[in-house]
């Protein structure tokens, strides 16, 4: 199996954030700066890659009925597992991400990737596919972080780029983000 094709196939042909629109919840709600939205990607991530490893391995265990439960169960156990690293070694990002670290367990991307890939190819190629897909929505959300920062804020990471004047606050509201995304979507389909 051609595994660096699984893993650029989830930045650009089945990128979550541009491309297939899913976790809009935590797209549009934690990119308010670009430091929040690569913690999100990268927790999301982490989830992905493990979950996707772990069902692909329980996979021929798991009878046909119970399988979306069993499913939930490895992704819960991984999202309490980041919850209790992050908590420990970085509260503060913990903190500013909030509810939306517990919320990764409903998150659609995940659970689609479980039912759609792991649960259909070996180990190896699950993990793949978790590095591919987790990537995606993880450049997505930094992205967008970066954009929203810098139009809202006038910095990105932190830094000041921008003078004050120049900011504008409706970028790290709400509507700002639905913006931003709508022009980020625009030009990515605009490259196709």
């Amino acid at each position: 199996m051609n595994y660096i094709g699984i893993i650029k196939n989830g930045i650009t042909k089945e990128n979550p954030t541009f491309v297939l629109m899913l976790g809009m919840c935590p797209t549009l709600a934690t990119t308010t700066s670009a430091l929040n939205g690569l913690a999100m990607g990268l927790a999301t991530m982490f989830v992905l890659i493990c979950s996707n490893v772990v069902i692909s391995l329980i996979k021929n265990l798991t009878p046909d009925k119970v399988h979306i439960p069993v499913f939930i169960v490895v992704i819960a156990s991984f999202v309490t597992l980041l919850q209790m690293l992050m908590q420990a070694y970085v509260p503060d990002i913990y903190a500013t991400l909030g509810l939306f670290i517990p919320l990764i367990v409903v998150n659609c991307i995940i659970l689609g990737r479980a039912e759609a890939f792991a649960a259909k190819n070996d180990a190896v190629s699950s993990l793949m596919d978790g590095i591919g897909i987790g990537l995606g929505f993880t450049i997505g959300l930094t992205l967008l972080g970066i954009c929203r920062e810098l139009l809202g804020a006038g910095s990105v990471f932190g830094f000041v780029l921008l003078p004050e004047a120049l900011n504008m606050l409706m970028f790290v509201l709400p509507p700002g983000a639905f913006i931003t995304l709508g022009f980020l979507v625009a030009i990515v389909k605009m490259r196709k």
